[in-house]
């Protein structure tokens, strides 16, 4: 090979596109959410700086004053519908992020239907976030075979879970369960699978708030 040849620059690499980098970087975080999501039916801790008090019973509460409002989420329902969580504004909200695939969902799914059906007429509202279900009939199933009647909305490629600001929820927690109070703020949080018994004390103080 002569000198001239050898001194031949090499290529440029290609630049990615920004989108094109961020796509990448999102689907890499929902990708490590299904990797260490329900292996134990949830994990401890959220990262990043949050307000939230760690109770002995798992469940971390934040005290009025200092809570974070819950993003927007708004889409389609697994059932087909529109959903805006905006609308349930004045309302305790209970929000449970879920999957078909999780055993720990399937396990808690009848704790939240009774719940639900209790305590719905004293204006709480049950929301879940289904995730990172490629089909959206194995959602539909789950809920018809957990007899779940509250609507969940539809996130096949979790991108609303990547909405909540760091700390709030926990990616690699699958299920994780927020009650939200009537001002739309994140009041409590669970990131392990319920009991009936637990998710009723979790609920309790904020629907007893003024």
């Amino acid at each position: 090979m002569s000198a001239a040849s050898r001194a031949l620059p090499r290529s440029p690499a290609p630049v990615r596109p920004r989108r094109a980098a961020l796509s990448t970087a999102a689907g890499g975080a929902v990708a490590a959410l299904m990797l260490s999501a329900c292996a134990s039916g949830g994990a401890s801790g959220g990262g990043g700086d949050t307000n939230f008090v760690m109770g002995k019973d798992g469940v971390s509460t934040v005290e009025q004053g200092k809570r974070d409002a819950v993003p927007d989420l708004s889409g389609k329902t697994v059932a087909g519908g529109q959903l805006d969580l905006k609308s349930f504004r004045g309302k305790v909200v209970v929000l449970n992020v879920w999957g078909s695939w999780c055993s720990p969902c399937r396990a808690e799914a009848p704790n939240f239907q009774k719940v639900y059906t209790g305590l719905k007429s004293q204006g709480v509202q049950f929301v879940g976030i289904n995730t990172l279900d490629t089909s959206n009939k194995n959602a539909l199933a789950f809920e018809k075979q957990q007899g779940i009647t509250y609507p969940s909305l539809s996130d096949p490629k979790g991108k609303l879970l990547l909405r909540f600001k760091k700390g709030t929820l926990s990616l690699q927690a699958i299920p994780s369960t927020l009650v939200i109070d009537r001002k739309g703020k994140i009041a409590a949080r669970s990131l392990a699978a319920l009991s009936e018994e637990k998710l009723r004390r979790m609920i309790a103080p904020v629907l007893a708030e003024k």
